[in-house]
């Protein structure tokens, strides 16, 4: 009988994960030192994604990880309804600033929510589901799992979830400070979580069915999926 221990289950045991826990604060200090850390205007997968919607006639969306907003009032000015979820306190402030002075405050709902923990939503409540590099972060493969299980049972029928993580192929993979998994703390502090094809095919269990597209963003530079998963 094997008894050694998973990668994951020893991020779950404790092994690594206060460094895990710390990317909170630190991304909170990242956001209240500038009000665009990524910029202003809207990621690729954000336009795609909306084109998407708009195609589909899907109207109530929720983001995950919406940071300083770039991608959320963009969405709005879509004439998306959208709820944006971030877990520092500094984020879903400054999106709702930037709504406000956008003329967008209507079409967005900005809320502090750790998606470790269960969405604060009723069954089938949203049309499609975004989010843009969140599911990368420091979150491990069984706290994903949970996570795709959780946007599953507030989409609607035929609802989509369409996410983007870094993958394996990229240059930062297995560069810093291995956390565990497929994680790595690289440059900056940053916990990031490489993505595989089959880590994206595991997480799309229980989907109806998922697509893949693979771009670059930024400097580097960074290499990326952006799945789409249909409920």
């Amino acid at each position: 009988m094997n008894t050694e221990a998973t990668g994951s289950e020893k991020v779950e045991r404790g092994m690594g994960k206060e460094v895990l826990n710390e990317q909170q604060p630190h991304w909170e200090k990242v956001f209240s030192n500038t009000c665009s850390k990524f910029g202003d205007e809207p990621s690729y997968p954000a336009r795609k994604a909306a084109d998407l919607f708009e195609k589909e006639g899907k109207k109530r969306i929720l983001e995950l990880g919406g940071g300083q907003g770039r991608d959320t009032c963009y969405f709005a000015s879509r004439g998306f309804s959208v709820y944006s979820l971030d877990y520092t306190e500094s984020g879903p402030e400054a999106i709702k600033v930037k709504a406000e002075k956008a003329g967008l405050g209507e079409y967005i709902t900005a809320l502090r929510h750790d998606v470790r923990n269960p969405l604060p939503f009723e069954n089938e409540a949203f049309d499609a589901c975004y989010s843009h590099m969140l599911y990368c972060m420091a979150l491990t493969t069984s706290e994903l799992e949970f996570l795709c299980s959780e946007v599953k049972r507030v989409l609607k029928k035929g609802g989509l979830n369409i996410y983007t993580a870094r993958n394996t192929g990229d240059a930062h993979y297995r560069t810093g400070v291995h956390r565990g998994e497929d994680m790595y703390e690289i440059t900056g502090g940053f916990i990031v979580h490489f993505f595989s094809r089959e880590k994206v095919k595991h997480l799309a269990e229980g989907y109806e069915s998922f697509e893949i597209e693979g771009f670059e963003e930024g400097e580097l530079p960074k290499k990326l999926y952006m799945v789409t998963m249909r409920k």
